[in-house]
């Protein structure tokens, strides 16, 4: 790997994941027991910084560490792993608390604390010159610091940002979404959300709109693709992912990876981080596909979020 090779800078949140595996989501007052508890490294950024530091492409991840037992868990996390702190805040990390139903399906109970925070300050060292993309995630968007986060992204254009909305499209909102728009980024994106989020671009995010538009995939993503003017990237679970590239009509579509589920915790994020690291060694779209298929069907055959680096070695291995 070259030295002077751009850096890919990633923005956002790393948590502790508590992943309790259960065999169905509890109704109103039912008690269970679940099977296993488990504490692990997590959050949409932090998973998707991990899988760029494995493929060996340069990296810089700005990510708030706090106080409380879940910032202690991940500090001395960072610590073991020799991975670089760039930012201590004193204020208490949260914890997310993923419930992993037999079917490997996950359901999130996220405790927001500092590390969804964002400050112009911790950027201050940062050269954008020696950057080439940038990540953001619609969590720490949609937190009140998140006009912060577009307002410095808005002042240092350049890099290429890969914005992943999640879920929760409609907390972020629409202006906060529009100045996303403004800056060009690629989408990624699973099905359901391109259908949801091409169907609030239609509608301006008015209130009472809960319907998608019944429109084609390719439809959905030709809507996204006129609000971002930029490639849009969509993953379709067992059935792979697509992209609309920038300036083109039809898909780019890339076939899933037979595996077994153990849960899909951090499959999406896996999927972006390679995406990433793929186009920073020059990959087409479809070969980046096919390699963030292959590391996010590696995240989901195991428990929890991540893959240790053998494991990640081993995605390409054949």
């Amino acid at each position: 790997m070259q030295s002077s090779m751009p850096k890919i800078l990633l923005i956002g949140s790393t948590c502790v994941d508590v992943i309790i595996e259960i065999d169905h989501l509890p109704k109103t007052a039912e008690d269970i027991q679940p099977k296993r508890q488990t504490l692990a490294l997590g959050g949409c950024a932090y998973n998707a910084a991990n899988i760029v530091r494995q493929s060996g492409v340069p990296y810089m991840f700005v990510t708030p560490i706090g106080t409380g037992v879940y910032g202690d868990y991940i500090r001395k996390s960072f610590q073991a792993r020799k991975l670089p702190i760039h930012v201590n805040v004193n204020a208490e990390n949260g914890c997310c608390y993923c419930l992993v139903d037999e079917n490997g399906e996950r359901t999130f109970l996220s405790v927001h604390g500092a590390e969804y925070t964002f400050n112009h300050e911790w950027m201050e060292n940062i050269d954008i010159s020696q950057i080439s993309m940038i990540y953001v995630c619609g969590l720490e968007i949609e937190e009140p610091t998140g006009d912060d986060l577009i307002s410095w992204l808005e002042q240092h254009r350049g890099p290429q940002i890969f914005f992943a909305p999640g879920p929760r499209i409609r907390q972020i909102g629409e202006k906060k979404m529009k100045r996303l728009y403004n800056l060009n980024p690629i989408l990624h994106i699973n099905d359901e959300e391109a259908f949801e989020l091409s169907s609030l671009t239609v509608s301006d995010f008015k209130c009472g709109v809960d319907e998608f538009s019944a429109v084609s995939l390719l439809e959905a993503a030709k809507i996204l693709q006129n609000a971002t003017s930029n490639t849009v990237i969509i993953t379709k679970g067992k059935d792979g992912s697509c992209c609309l590239e920038a300036g083109k009509d039809n898909l780019t579509e890339v076939d899933g990876i037979k595996t077994t589920v153990a849960d899909t915790i951090g499959a999406g994020d896996s999927h972006i981080g390679q995406i990433m690291a793929s186009r920073a060694n020059g990959c087409s779209w479809a070969e980046a596909l096919s390699q963030a298929n292959k590391v996010s069907a590696h995240v989901v055959a195991k428990n929890g979020a991540g893959l240790t680096d053998s494991e990640y070695q081993d995605c390409f291995a054949r």
